[in-house]
């Protein structure tokens, strides 16, 4: 027992030293925190066709009339949480995504506990309650409600959303890089996100507003389509971004050793 106390400083050291160790802390770190920022700041919409400067569109889908892409802002950190799944899977395989999959949704159950008890805090009901007037928030505390209040559809919704997508993005990705093996990234990467970003806009939608809210299925299913269509666009786009971080990995970790970290991924089974 003293061999293996005297043997802990280096061996934490060894830990904090390794590459590998630090990369995967940092690909998890950025998972996590633009999971959470997308949940944060997902209350807010935002007119897409504006936001790039172009005229709003209306069109008719499924019977629903005077559609345009009005989107949530959390779809905006999406991309890079993509990003790392892919790349996490591609280096430390499904286990590794699976593990931060959970950790992830662990966190956001708990920030949004943390936010339920904020919010039924007595507020001050002195100078800040009307503290925010002069820039139009009359009422502080009904505004930090409506902000961080989501309700309890869209959260439950988003976290089941969350955990299925990334779990199919994770298996997807593994069975296309078993056909392509080492080769076209950006079939493996981009088709694995296409699949998931499909079940995740599917769940989300009909879970907190066809479930919950009884929104009629065909409002639904057009919400589904219009959303996955600016998905479906942004992940193409992301497709050089992919490229770019596998390069900045291999650069990190050279070459040889990023090659057989993809290989013994790929070799590991996500059961064991």
């Amino acid at each position: 027992m003293r061999l293996r106390l005297t043997n802990l400083p280096g061996m934490i050291h060894a830990i904090l030293k390794d590459k590998a160790i630090r990369l995967f802390i940092v690909l998890g770190s950025f998972f996590v925190a633009n999971a959470l920022l997308a949940e944060m700041i997902g209350v807010k919409l935002f007119q897409l066709e504006t936001a790039l400067g172009r005229p709003k569109a209306d069109f008719t889908l499924l019977g629903q009339h005077h559609l345009s892409f009005v989107l949530s802002v959390g779809v905006l950190p999406w991309p890079i949480i993509f990003i790392m799944t892919d790349v996490i899977n591609d280096y430390y395989g499904v286990r590794g995504v699976r593990f931060l999959t959970l950790l992830t949704a662990g966190l956001l159950a708990f920030a949004f506990a943390v936010m339920y008890f904020a919010i039924h805090m007595p507020p001050d009901l002195g100078w800040w309650i009307a503290s925010g007037a002069r820039q139009g928030v009359p009422d502080m505390q009904a505004a930090f409600t409506s902000i961080f209040g989501q309700g309890m559809n869209i959260i439950l919704g988003s976290l089941t959303a969350f955990v299925i997508g990334q779990l199919v993005d994770a298996v997807t990705f593994r069975r296309l890089k078993r056909l392509t093996g080492d080769r076209r990234i950006w079939l493996r990467a981009t088709g694995s996100t296409l699949v998931s970003q499909l079940i995740d806009s599917v769940v989300v939608t009909y879970i907190a507003f066809w479930v919950f809210k009884g929104m009629p299925f065909a409002q639904c299913t057009a919400m589904v389509l219009t959303a996955y269509c600016y998905k479906f666009i942004v992940a193409l786009l992301s497709t050089p971004l992919v490229y770019l971080v596998h390069a900045g990995v291999e650069r990190y970790l050279g070459r040889e050793r990023a090659h057989a970290m993809r290989e013994a991924a790929l070799r590991l089974k996500a059961e064991q």
